[in-house]
C-alpha cells in the first residue's frame, strides 16, 4: 500500500524524531512505566506507522467487506444493515424460573435467546441421581426430560427467534429435546433457528465438561452435522468455541490458534465421515471471547476470519462463499469480572463488548455486574442488555463498517496474531493433530503456563486490576443479588417422577435398546436419540446407554 520511496523517506524522518523531539520529552518526563503489555502480556510498541504494515496488500490482506478474506467484516453493511443479536446467556434453578427470566428479557429487548445448563445437566445426569447431589439450578437451568424443555419454552415463539444452547457432551440429546417440544406444537423442524454448541474437543483441552472418550464424542458431533444439513438448515450445528479457552487462562493468540484448530479438525471429520464441505460448512459457528484489551481483541476478530477464510477456501476447496465466513457469536470476559466493587464490571462489560461491535461479532451476550458473587439478578442483566442497546443506537459506531480498519496498531497486531496462530498450528501438525496434542497435554500446558502468568503479573502490580490490587476500598457490597426458590429442587424431582410414572416404559426401553443397537454399529444416532426423547426417555438414561457403549473418558495427569 506503500510508496517504497516514501517509506525509506519515513525511515529516516521517524529516527530524526526518536533523535530529536522524542528524546527531549523523555529526558524532562520518562514514561509511566518500563514497559507495555497487552492482555496477553503482548509488548506494545511506542508508535506504529506505515513502517509497521509495510508488506500489507489492501485487496490481498484486507479487502472489502462482504468479499474474501472478509478481514472487514463478512457483510457489506455489517452494522448498518442489520444489528448484532443480543443474546443473554441465561437460566437457573426450575424451568419455570428460567421461562420467567426470558421473556423478561425479550421484553427488555433481547433479540435472541441463550440458555446456561446446570452443572448434572452439562455432565448427561438427571437431577435426582446421586452424581446431581448439591448441584440443582446453581450455574443454569435443570433439564432432565422432554418435559422440562417444554416448560422451558413454554409461551416462546421458537419459529420466530433464534436460541442459542450451551451443551456439549450431551448436545445431541438437549437439541432433540427442544427439536421435539417444537414439534409437539406443531412446528417443524426444518424453520427453527439457532446454535448447539456441541464443541467437545474445547471442553478436553479448558472446560474438561466431557463424558465420552474423543473418537465417539467426535462421532456424535458429526451425527449432528450430518443430521442438521439435511433436516435444519438454519441450524448452526456447532459453535465451535473459544470462550473457555480464554477463560481458563489463554491468551488472545492461543484462543485464536486453538479455537480455529479445532474447527479445522472438525472439518476433517465431517470430510472423513463422506459430507461435502460446502453442505456443512456454512453451518459452522464460532463463539469467542472479548477480553480487556480493546485493540488486541478486535484484532483476534479480523485474523479469525482472514485465517478461517483462507483455509475453508485453499486447504479444504469450499466452493460456497459461505463456507468461506467465520460467523461468531462474542461473550465478555467472566474471568475479568471481580467481586470487589461489582460496579466496576459495568465500565470492563462496556469496553469488552465495544471490542466485538467494532471487531464485527454476529450476537453479543455482556456480562452483569453481579456474577463474580452470584447468577445474575434481573437489575444486573438489565444493565447489562442496555449496555449493547447503548452501543448500538448512541455511539455512533454502527454508522461505518470496520470502522478502525488501516489504523497503523490494528493492522499490524492483526498480522502479529495471525503469524503466531499459524505457528501454533505447525506445533498441533508436528505432535499428530489436534486429537494427539491434547491427549499429549500440550493445549493444557501452554494454558497453564499463560493463566501462571497472568496471575503473576497482578500479585507483583506489573498488572493493576481496578478495585483488586490497586485502588481498593472496604465499602460494603450495595447491589441486589438473585435469590433462587429454595423449593425449586422438590418440584423438579416431582416433576421428573411423575414424567417416569406416567409415559409408557415399556415403549421407552424399546427405544433404549434400539439406541444402543445403533450406538454399537455406525448409523447416524440422532434419528434413534429423537425416538427415546418422544417417548420421554430422560436425559441421564439416555446417557446412560452411551456410557455404557463408549465408555467414560478420564484425562491423564499431565506434568
Amino acid at each position: 500500500m506503500f510508496d517504497p520511496a516514501q517509506l525509506k523517506e519515513l525511515t529516516q524522518a521517524q529516527q530524526e524524531w526518536s533523535e530529536t523531539t522524542l528524546r527531549e520529552t523523555l529526558e524532562k518526563a520518562p514514561e509511566r512505566q518500563p514497559e507495555f503489555i497487552t492482555t496477553s502480556s503482548r509488548p506494545v510498541r511506542r508508535l506504529y506507522t506505515p513502517l509497521d504494515i509495510a508488506n500489507v496488500d489492501y485487496l490481498r490482506d484486507l479487502g472489502f467487506p462482504g468479499e474474501y478474506p472478509y478481514t472487514r467484516g463478512i457483510h457489506p453493511t455489517m452494522h448498518r444493515g442489520r444489528l448484532w443479536t443480543m443474546r443473554m446467556f441465561a437460566g437457573f434453578g426450575t424451568a419455570e424460573e428460567t421461562n420467567a427470566r426470558y421473556k423478561y428479557l425479550l421484553e427488555h429487548g433481547e433479540t435472541g435467546l441463550s440458555v446456561a445448563f446446570d452443572m448434572p445437566t452439562l455432565y448427561g445426569y438427571d437431577t435426582d441421581d446421586p452424581e446431581a447431589e448439591g448441584e440443582f439450578g446453581k450455574c443454569g437451568v435443570a433439564v432432565s426430560s422432554l418435559a422440562d424443555m417444554e416448560i422451558l419454552f413454554d409461551g416462546i415463539p421458537v419459529d420466530r427467534i433464534t436460541t442459542s444452547m450451551t451443551i456439549n457432551s450431551p448436545a445431541a440429546v438437549i437439541w432433540a429435546m427442544y427439536i421435539v417440544a417444537a414439534e409437539k406444537r406443531g412446528i417443524p423442524m426444518h424453520v427453527l433457528g439457532g446454535t448447539i454448541q456441541n464443541d467437545i474437543l474445547k471442553e478436553y483441552i479448558a472446560q474438561k465438561e466431557f463424558i465420552f472418550p474423543p473418537e465417539p464424542s467426535m462421532r456424535l458431533v458429526v451425527d449432528t452435522f450430518e443430521f442438521g444439513a439435511q433436516y435444519l438448515p438454519r441450524w448452526n450445528t456447532i459453535s465451535i468455541s473459544g470462550y473457555h479457552i480464554r477463560e481458563a487462562g489463554a491468551t488472545a493468540a492461543q484462543e485464536l490458534a486453538f479455537t480455529l484448530a479445532d474447527g479445522l479438525e472438525y472439518v476433517r471429520w465431517g470430510l472423513a465421515r463422506g459430507l461435502d464441505i460446502d453442505d456443512f460448512a456454512p453451518r459452522l459457528s464460532f463463539f469467542f471471547n472479548a477480553h480487556n484489551d480493546f485493540f488486541e481483541e478486535i484484532a483476534k476478530f479480523r485474523a479469525a476470519r482472514r485465517i478461517w477464510a483462507h483455509e475453508m477456501r485453499h486447504t479444504f476447496g469450499a466452493r460456497n462463499p459461505r463456507s468461506w465466513w467465520l460467523r461468531f457469536h462474542t461473550q465478555t470476559a467472566g474471568c475479568s469480572l471481580t467481586a470487589q466493587q461489582p460496579e466496576n464490571n459495568v465500565v470492563r462489560t462496556a469496553i469488552q463488548a465495544l471490542a466485538a461491535v467494532l471487531g464485527g461479532t454476529q450476537s453479543l451476550h455482556t456480562n452483569s455486574m453481579d456474577e463474580a458473587l452470584a447468577l445474575p439478578s434481573e437489575y444486573a442483566v438489565r444493565v447489562a442488555l442496555r449496555t449493547q442497546q447503548i452501543i448500538a443506537h448512541e455511539s455512533g459506531v454502527t454508522n461505518t463498517v470496520d470502522p478502525l480498519g488501516g489504523s497503523y496498531f490494528l493492522e499490524a497486531l492483526t498480522d502479529e496474531l495471525e503469524a503466531e496462530a499459524r505457528d501454533y498450528f505447525r506445533r498441533i501438525e508436528a505432535l499428530g493433530g489436534v486429537i494427539p496434542a491434547l491427549q499429549k497435554g500440550f493445549f493444557q500446558r501452554e494454558i497453564a503456563e499463560s493463566a501462571s502468568r497472568y496471575q503473576y503479573e497482578i500479585e507483583t502490580k506489573r498488572r493493576i486490576v481496578v478495585g483488586v490490587n490497586e485502588y481498593t476500598t472496604d465499602e460494603p457490597l450495595r447491589i441486589p443479588l438473585l435469590k433462587m426458590d429454595p423449593e425449586g429442587e422438590r418440584r423438579q424431582r416431582a416433576r421428573l417422577a411423575r414424567v417416569r410414572a406416567e409415559r409408557d416404559n415399556d415403549e421407552v426401553q424399546r427405544r433404549l435398546a434400539a439406541l444402543r443397537r445403533a450406538a454399537e454399529g455406525t448409523e447416524n444416532l440422532m434419528p434413534f436419540i429423537l425416538d427415546a426423547v418422544r417417548a420421554y426417555a430422560t436425559l441421564g438414561e439416555i446417557c446412560r446407554v452411551f456410557r455404557d457403549v463408549f465408555g467414560e473418558y478420564r484425562e491423564p495427569v499431565f506434568m
